[in-house]
């Protein structure tokens, strides 16, 4: 799944996603302060939203991170 979980962030991000991950307590989430594009906004729900938890979080671990320093 890790290939897979990469294609669909980098493809997310391809398409202008503004999301990035927030982990705490390692309990990932995503953050953003402006909305995606309608292309990426459409593809992260029927890509991204629909999938079982752990492989969301993956798809999750792959985009920028707010905790980068």
């Amino acid at each position: 799944m890790q290939n897979k979980a990469k294609d669909l962030a980098n493809e997310y991000l391809r398409l202008g996603g503004r999301r990035l991950l927030v982990m705490d307590d390692n309990i990932l989430s995503t953050k953003s302060w402006e909305s995606d594009p309608p292309e990426a906004e459409t593809f992260w729900k029927q890509k991204v939203e629909l999938l079982a938890l752990r492989q969301r979080n993956e798809v999750m671990s792959f985009l920028p991170s707010i905790n980068a320093k």
